[in-house]
């Protein structure tokens, strides 16, 4: 008679198969939990997370995930477009202060997930499809044009040098040392504002 430790793990075994392939009509919720914990693991140890760790997170099979997305930056690129739908939404907000919310947000993501700027740039060379670059530029002209009709940025500020911000913060953050790298990233974001500043009138 087999051992009941025996037993117990096959008995495991069969659950977590029928947990981690739960066929066609789950599938939504699949692709939602590779998602998830695409966007966990991404945070936590970079692009380069082995996918079966994902999966794994996941609750789902390696052969599920790799129906929903065959490659690595099939992963990422849909990882991405729900961080662009938040970044979106901030930037085409009806106040003056998009710009700030909408910038200070990209700080924030590329702090909580260097991954998610190294997915952006995977995305360019890996992808013909990939229009971030376009999408980006268009939302920050938009939140841009707002403030600067506020007076709250200098009138000359294009959205070139909303980008370039973007590109000086990623570089802070990868070099910093890791218990410097909120303190050093936070405060190239405030000699930025400080340089975006439109001038008070004395």
């Amino acid at each position: 008679m087999p051992h009941l430790d025996t037993l117990v793990r096959f008995y495991d075994a069969i659950m977590s198969s029928r947990t981690s392939n739960r066929g066609p009509a789950a599938a939504a919720g699949n692709r939602r939990a590779l998602l998830a914990a695409a966007k966990q693991l991404f945070a936590e140890r970079g692009y380069a997370v082995p996918l079966n760790a994902i999966a794994k997170t996941a609750g789902v099979g390696q052969g599920v995930l790799y129906r929903h997305f065959p490659r690595r930056i099939d992963l990422a690129f849909a990882v991405f477009e729900e961080n662009f739908a938040e970044l979106e939404e901030l930037a085409t907000e009806p106040r003056p202060d998009a710009l700030e919310r909408f910038f200070s947000r990209l700080v924030e993501l590329t702090l909580e997930s260097l991954g998610f700027v190294e997915l952006v740039v995977g995305a360019r060379g890996a992808m013909d499809e990939y229009d971030g670059d376009r999408r980006f530029r268009r939302l920050a002209e938009a939140a841009l044009t707002r403030a600067q009709e506020a007076e709250l940025v200098r009138a000359d500020l294009t959205p070139d040098d909303v980008t370039l911000g973007l590109q000086m913060i990623y570089g802070v953050a990868v070099t910093a040392r890791d218990d410097a790298r909120r303190a050093s990233v936070l405060r190239v974001q405030a000699i930025l504002a400080t340089l975006w500043a439109r001038e008070s009138r004395g």
